[in-house]
């Protein structure tokens, strides 16, 4: 295809800029929603590759997606929801300054989820449903964008799933100049994400989830009071994982100290607070470390970083911070480690740094390099 005049090509261009802008506009309108997607589908990958091995892909994505980005984000919500009432509770008792502020709108909406342990004390099903559903009534409009957000986050991560072999097709062929580098490149920023978002941040997820059931279940069988606030105490527990070393010591250590010391002061049995230790180091900590560890360890980023940016992300952009602050270190790390020192030497882009190449190949010969997934080895 041969360029028109260039008063043409100019015009074109000025399309091409007002299309970009508009895009532009959509994607940080709704970068929540997109970034939501490109977790679901590093969530859902690993299925997804195999499943695809015996379905067709529409059926191997959607498999994938059922059984696991779609559990994650109820029970994730579920919880996160519970957690929010009992830091409504806590409020009534402990000024919590600026933050209350910024949460408000969380904790109102939050009503929505009536207590699992209230749930279960309720023999009737109908009842405990009838209160489910008028709760809900009064957040229809709230609840109603989340579902669709949520929708349009689970048609991203399918899409990427079934036709990731065409995106990578169409940016191969678009910039088929710097296809080598852009593939490394590329290739290195999948590698990362995956680790980032289905090691870290999956693994952060899944803590929440197990010690939020395992709190809630010791208290059904406490002597006096109990954990208090167990499904805020799982989500600062998840959340302190993402932090290098000390994990979530920083928060199931003092509060084991805390419960020792309760039931010496209050005359009350040590076995409780015994066997919060037991259930914690075993079930929250030892067993989700020993099933996600091997995705978390192939990370190449630099912990100090990767914490800094969970950290920044949600006080920068809020709650899909936690994830866009990890996809915007991955890719400025890797353009300043790949891109910038050819671009400051004054060489084109398809000079490949030093030493990429042979790491490249070593994952290649360790079947860690997948071929068949992510925009930088051909697909997305």
């Amino acid at each position: 295809m041969e360029w028109p005049e260039s008063r043409s090509r100019v015009a074109w261009w000025v399309v091409a800029a007002v299309l970009g802008a508009i895009t532009a506009w959509i994607l940080f309108t709704y970068v929540g929603t997109f970034v939501l997607g490109l977790f679901l589908y590093y969530v859902a990958r690993p299925a997804y590759r195999r499943f695809r091995a015996k379905l067709r892909p529409s059926i191997a994505a959607a498999t994938a997606l059922l059984a696991l980005a779609v559990p994650v984000v109820l029970l994730v919500g579920y919880t996160l929801a519970i957690a929010a009432q009992e830091l409504a509770r806590l409020q009534q008792s402990i000024d919590l300054g600026p933050l209350t502020d910024q949460l408000e709108p969380y904790l109102d909406v939050s009503e929505v989820v009536q207590d699992p342990q209230m749930l279960l004390q309720n023999p009737d099903i109908v009842n405990a449903g009838q209160l489910v559903a008028e709760g809900a009534l009064g957040y229809v409009p709230i609840v109603g964008t989340a579902l669709i957000n949520v929708f349009l986050a689970l048609a991203v991560a399918f899409y990427l799933l079934r036709d990731g072999p065409r995106l990578g097709r169409w940016v191969r062929e678009t910039f088929s100049d710097q296809e080598e580098f852009l593939s490394v490149y590329l290739t290195e920023v999948d590698e990362d994400l995956g680790s980032v978002y289905f090691g870290n941040i999956l693994n952060a997820f899944a803590i929440v989830i197990v010690a939020a059931f395992v709190y809630i279940a010791l208290n059904a069988f406490a002597p006096a009071d109990g954990i208090p606030y167990p499904a805020l105490m799982a989500v600062l527990a998840g959340a302190a994982s993402l932090i290098p070393v000390v994990g979530m010591k920083l928060v199931y250590v003092p509060l084991s100290i805390g419960l020792f010391a309760r039931a010496i002061l209050g005359g009350d049995p040590l076995w409780f607070p015994a066997a919060f230790v037991v259930a914690t180091v075993v079930f929250v900590d030892f067993i989700p470390d020993l099933v996600l560890r091997p995705y978390v360890s192939g990370r190449n980023l630099h912990v100090g970083l990767v914490m800094i940016a969970y950290v920044i992300g949600p006080l920068l952009f809020g709650w899909y911070g936690l994830f866009l602050g990890p996809l915007l270190l991955v890719v400025v790390y890797h353009f300043a480690r790949l891109v910038l020192p050819v671009l400051i030497d004054g060489d084109g882009v398809e000079a490949i740094p030093a030493g990429t190449e042979r790491d490249l190949e070593k994952r290649a010969d360790s079947g860690e390099d997948d071929s068949d997934d992510g925009v930088g080895s051909g697909s997305a």
